[in-house]
């Protein structure tokens, strides 16, 4: 029996016969290409996902891989997806491999809530080493394409290993795990199919970031501090209040310092920006030093 030519083939043949009409406009896969950064620790990918041990309780795996190499530079298991968990994998990584020149992450409050006028544990710490905390755009998952990739086929393996009793046990597969895949595994998204572990010595790392200027004297020791950005329309948020600092700082960190009778707001010299007593409760918006908004409701 004639084998049947495949669809491909048959376009191919009826194109070089002249009876197919040519679609210029549509470009082949081979046209496309991935964006890849540079070298070694310019850019870190950072994300979670949900695993079901024995037991039935959810847990999260987060994942750090490097863009340029694939390689896995740090995991990390949890119960939930917390400030707490992805401090723990990024200072792993740290500490292993240098620090990165960016942190990509999604939108997640753990991770990178800034597009909501917050500023995150994790961006407060990375941005004090001079990392870019930045973040893909709201409902564009393929931003992190390379780490839901990863996810896929951590999951893979695990499917291989007897099911965890206990996050200890988890971790160790998942440890497992990143050693065959940076050492052992080609990988089909580097060229030549090399492993990540190649892709990551095959090209001097970056040089780390500058860490950021820390605040002046006024701040003190920093404890009671807290670290904000400005948001557009030049406030900052705490409390359940909005106070009034500047539209020309918009976008900027700004350092807050709650004491008993006010709010004070610095910049990252520690220089004081501006004071605000404290206004009644219930304010919503204070500007000047002057509280706006519904009287506190009383009973």
């Amino acid at each position: 029996m004639t084998p049947v030519p495949s669809t491909a083939s048959l376009a191919r043949i009826f194109r070089d016969a002249g009876v197919a009409r040519v679609e210029p406009r549509k470009k082949p896969r081979a046209s496309f290409r991935r964006f890849v950064y540079p070298a070694p620790n310019a850019c870190w990918q950072l994300d979670a996902t949900e695993y079901v041990p024995t037991g039935g309780r959810k847990c999260v795996i987060f994942q750090l891989i490097d863009d340029h190499s694939r390689f896995a530079v740090a995991s990390h298991v949890a119960w939930g997806e917390t400030s707490e968990g992805a401090l723990i994998v990024v200072k792993k990584a740290i500490t292993a491999h240098g620090v990165p020149q960016r942190l990509l992450s999604d939108n997640g409050a753990a991770l990178n809530p800034s597009r909501r006028g917050v500023i995150g544990q994790l961006v407060t710490y990375v941005t004090s080493l001079g990392v870019e905390a930045i973040t893909g755009k709201p409902y564009k998952p393929t931003t992190q394409g390379k780490n839901e990739r990863f996810h896929q086929t951590l999951f893979r393996f695990l499917n291989k290993q007897p099911l965890a009793e206990t996050l200890a046990q988890l971790q160790a597969q998942v440890d497992m795990f990143d050693v065959i895949y940076n050492t052992e595994r080609p990988h089909q998204g580097l060229p030549g199919r090399i492993t990540p572990a190649q892709a990551w010595e095959a090209t001097p790392e970056v040089e780390p970031p500058r860490p950021a200027p820390r605040p002046a004297a006024p701040l003190g020791d920093g404890e009671g501090l807290r670290v904000a950005r400005v948001r557009d329309n030049g406030t900052v948020f705490i409390r359940q209040t909005r106070f009034h600092v500047s539209r020309a700082l918009a976008g900027t960190i700004a350092y807050l310092v709650e004491e008993d009778d006010a709010l004070l707001v610095f910049d990252h010299e520690g220089t004081m920006l501006i004071e605000h007593p404290w206004p009644p409760p219930g304010t919503k918006y204070v500007v000047s030093g002057r509280g706006r908004g519904r009287p506190p409701r009383t009973l």
